[in-house]
């Protein structure tokens, strides 16, 4: 173990060291297959669930998905479609779905 030493911040270390072994990219493509598998949308915890069953994860911990749904909303590929309670925690959450690209294509026309 290496000491903190005093005023030392080491999450922002360790939280940056962690954020760079994430591959962006395969995530999202995960991510869009099984948005694009549910077209009534998924919870970021549903998710995570899905992400462990098909052996993307280790766990089925929310924050394997939430950053880059969050990512991926200010892309524009992934948009919140909705809420509803939470079947694992019991609170009011967003549903995140695909955008709709032809709706958005024809709104333009």
């Amino acid at each position: 173990m290496i000491k903190r030493r005093p005023g030392e911040i080491t999450t922002l270390e360790t939280r940056a060291a962690a954020n760079e072994k994430v591959d962006r990219n395969l995530r999202y493509r995960q991510i869009i297959s099984i948005l694009g598998a549910f077209p009534n949308g998924l919870t970021a915890k549903e998710i995570a669930v899905i992400m462990l069953r098909r052996g993307y994860t280790p766990t089925d911990e929310r924050n394997f998905a939430a950053p880059r749904l969050t990512e991926l909303g200010k892309r524009g590929t992934v948009e919140p479609v909705g809420r509803k309670i939470c079947s694992y925690t019991g609170r009011a959450v967003t549903v995140w779905g695909l955008c709709d690209r032809e709706g958005a294509e024809n709104e333009n026309t």
